[in-house]
């Protein structure tokens, strides 16, 4: 898809084009917002939000991604959520084991042991991205949940490659930390070496979420 030529067709005003951008991105733009908000609610009206300002302000796309273009609309959209809150949400460790968001479907080759296990990594990995700061989080979940590049990370969030990676270690460590904390809600085989810390307990963490990302098993 050439993102381009549908944005400069909804410059001019054909609005299936943008709608054809809405279809490349609804998803991205979503899960995103979920992992930052951790609200389903709250991250569908920060999605429509985003799409509504960014068709609004397309006269100030001034070329380059439009992806990252995108994204910045949508973590901007979700910090200004999480600024208003007056107080941080409570989480249900149920509700994000039998979350239904579609995201983290059943692999057709997935056994029902394996999926089960992926969604218990994704109701922990959740957890600690609940605890990290705004900035952190999105650098965290650019990067290590949307497998994003650095400078994609750096042209998304309009920040310096050096802040990305100062982010993104503490983030990491943050989240491993807690993880690391809460060993008795992992699955077993990371249960099993929850007393790892330093390089071991970040490859902990990675694999972790290599793990519930992929869903492969080596």
């Amino acid at each position: 898809m050439d993102d381009h030529l549908y944005v400069a067709a909804a410059m001019d005003g054909d609005r299936e084009a943008f709608n054809q951008l809405v279809i490349a991105y609804q998803g991205l733009a979503y899960n995103v917002a979920y992992r930052m908000l951790g609200d389903a609610d709250a991250a569908a009206d920060a999605t429509q939000e985003a799409f509504i300002s960014a068709y609004r302000g397309l006269s100030r796309f001034r070329g380059g991604s439009f992806k990252a273009w995108l994204l910045r609309i949508v973590t901007n959209a979700c910090y200004d959520r999480l600024r208003k809150r007056k107080r941080h949400p409570t989480f249900s460790l149920d509700a994000a084991t039998n979350s239904d968001e579609g995201e983290w479907s059943k692999a057709d080759d997935e056994s029902p042991d394996d999926y089960l296990e992926r969604q218990e990594l994704g109701a922990i990995i959740q957890r600690g991205l609940e605890t990290l700061p705004p900035d952190q989080r999105a650098v965290v979940v650019l990067s290590d949940i949307q497998g994003m590049r650095y400078n994609e990370i750096a042209e998304t969030l309009g920040i310096s490659l050096g802040t990305v990676k100062s982010r993104l270690s503490r983030g990491r460590r943050k989240l491993r930390d807690f993880m690391l904390e809460h060993a008795e809600l992992l699955p077993t085989r990371y249960r099993l070496h929850s007393g790892a810390g330093g390089t071991a307990g970040r490859g902990l963490l990675l694999d972790a979420v290599r793990l519930w990302v992929d869903g492969k098993y080596d």
